[in-house]
């Protein structure tokens, strides 16, 4: 009777496992480079986006301060008018 021996399979890292692990690694660091390149970029774009609001209330700010001017303006206008119309009636 003859006796069989089954073939063992070789024990230990294979070279199909070190690619697996390679590209694995690769993958990863790829995307993690990505990850932190859209982070940066989103970061830089929100610091000039405040900056733009901060730029834009500081200007609703001064046209309100300029409305008042153009108001107070109108009316010293008016006023010095009226004064004119009752010296020249008098």
């Amino acid at each position: 009777m003859a006796v069989k021996r089954k073939s063992k399979a070789p024990n230990g890292i294979t070279f199909k496992m070190v690619m697996i692990i390679v590209i694995s690694m690769a993958i990863v660091l790829i995307l993690g480079m990505i990850k932190i390149y859209l982070s940066n970029q989103i970061y830089y774009e929100s610091r000039e986006v405040n900056r733009l609001q901060q730029h834009v209330s500081v200007l609703k700010v001064e046209k309100q301060l300029l409305e008042q001017k153009v108001e107070a303006l109108k009316f010293k206008n008016r006023v010095t008018d009226t004064i004119f119309v009752i010296k020249e009636d008098e």
